[in-house]
């Protein structure tokens, strides 16, 4: 015993700093190990499950089904290897003092520009601009993987290169259009704030995060996709009754033409108080899809490559099933599923930020990461929002997914007490269909993952309404 020493002795026996190290490491691996296993399970079942259950048999083709098998299986092996490549980035960006490395070079880029070590905030913008930078590098073969690989076997991408690399431009820019002010106000706020900067800290992330919810749809969205008002008629007409009769304040409908990036489809509403708007994708809408056209003479060149792409698919749903959709999320609205999803968000906010003044003094969490002797008020959020929290994190992450598939069972609920079982229900499998869902799932990965529940247990509790 006095030759060999136990591990639980040697682990007591390094600096707090290394054991801080070591657990975040470890931590992360064990997740990543955890999600991998899961990961395998469910690519086992897309394996096996070649042929379409007993139960699914009058919803589902064989044809949809393979499809379907087909491009989730190639969606989970392409995770796979994404997923063994961020870790693996993570880890090495840890052990070879990524982080100092890039806060240093920061450090000198802002010192060039005339702004010493004072001036923090600077150098904290610069070393998130940085980051970013490299962040968007590192991920851009991928993202070109699964968009001109991938989503483009299976049909789905509708996106030319050209349009792929000015839409990456452009999100880049407006994305530090939005992270650096927030940011350097945000780190301001903590730097004068007092005994108390948290509270404001958190005020100033709830008013964002607000103002972020307001303005989106309207100025931020129609920078990438091109919004139009729903033209008059019976679907619009039919939309407002329905509103209307749950007293829903709506003032607009728009269409995005989702379809000139890709055919799965969506529908959302957005605002607060009285001015709520209804967005719905073309992709969604049988008579509105661009898909479901044939492209007309004279269009503009993008138009033309775009609308060749098309597989001459019936794509999208009926009026009926739309406004069947669309009573599943104005439920969401009518239950206050929206409100109580902001409540916990902020309630974690503050909780969060709380935490952080607690541990942003202990010089042993910045020493464990490469900083012994400065400690950005940066560093610390990074520090201990990504790494230091991500136990917590893990287990509000799957806190909220239980939550959220409850919140979708009750929005099911709402829409077939305004009796729309029958539409929603055809509406389930003709979504299924053409976004290509995988109606069977392995049980914990299921239970891990899915924010909505599997396809069956919504169409089996729709089932009742519908036969009555």
């Amino acid at each position: 015993r006095g030759v060999m020493a136990l591990p639980g002795e040697l682990w007591s026996e390094l600096p707090a700093e290394k054991r801080i190290f070591c657990s975040v490491l470890l931590f992360s691996w064990a997740v990543y190990l955890w999600e991998a296993f899961l990961a395998h399970r469910q690519r086992r079942v897309y394996r096996t499950t070649t042929h379409v259950p007993r139960e699914l048999g009058q919803i589902m083709d064989s044809e949809t089904f393979e499809k379907s098998r087909l491009y989730q299986l190639d969606k989970s092996t392409f995770s796979f290897w994404s997923g063994l490549y961020s870790e693996v980035e993570g880890t090495m960006i840890l052990l070879c003092g990524g982080i100092p490395f890039l806060w240093n070079l920061a450090g000198q880029i802002s010192g060039h520009a005339g702004f010493g070590p004072e001036y923090e905030i600077v150098q904290s913008l610069v070393f998130l601009l940085l980051a970013t930078l490299f962040s968007a590098v590192t991920g851009l073969p991928w993202s070109l993987y699964n968009t001109f690989v991938i989503e483009e076997k299976h049909g789905f991408n509708q996106q030319t290169l050209g349009f792929f690399f000015k839409d990456a431009i452009k999100k880049f820019i407006v994305t530090q259009c939005i992270l650096l002010p927030v940011t350097s106000l945000l780190l301001y706020i903590i730097k004068i704030g007092g005994d108390y900067f948290f509270i404001y800290a958190w005020l100033f992330t709830l008013v964002v995060s607000l103002v972020l919810v307001t303005i989106y749809a309207d100025y931020i969205a129609p920078l990438f996709d091109k919004f139009i008002p729903l033209p008059e008629g019976e679907l619009k007409q039919q939309i407002e009754t329905m509103a209307k009769n749950i007293d829903f304040p709506l003032t607009k409908v728009y269409v995005v033409e989702g379809s000139k990036r890709s055919s799965h489809s969506n529908a959302y509403f957005y605002g607060f108080f009285k001015n709520k708007r209804i967005v719905l994708f073309d992709t969604l809408l049988e008579d509105y899809s661009a898909l479901n056209k044939e492209p007309a003479e004279g269009e503009d060149g993008e138009n033309e490559e775009t609308k060749s792409k098309t597989k001459n698919k019936k794509q999208g749903c009926k009026n009926e099933e739309v406004l069947a959709v669309l009573g599943h999320e104005l439920g969401h609205w009518k239950l206050g599923h929206t409100v109580k999803n902001i409540i916990i968000s902020q309630m974690n906010s503050f909780l969060c930020f709380f935490l952080f003044a607690v541990l942003i003094g202990r010089k042993e969490l910045f020493a464990a990461f490469g900083f012994y002797d400065t400690q950005p008020t940066l560093i610390g959020l990074m520090i201990i929002f990504q790494f230091i929290f991500s136990p917590y994190n893990e287990v509000l992450s799957f806190c909220l997914t239980v939550l959220s598939r409850r919140f979708e069972f009750q929005a099911d609920a709402f829409a077939k007490e305004l009796g729309k079982a029958k539409d929603l229900y055809s509406a389930l499998i003709k979504l299924n269909k053409d976004n290509l869902g995988f109606p069977v799932s392995d049980w914990i990965f299921s239970m891990w993952h899915y924010s909505h529940p599997p396809l069956l247990e919504r169409l089996q509790a729709l089932k009742d309404a519908k036969q009555e």
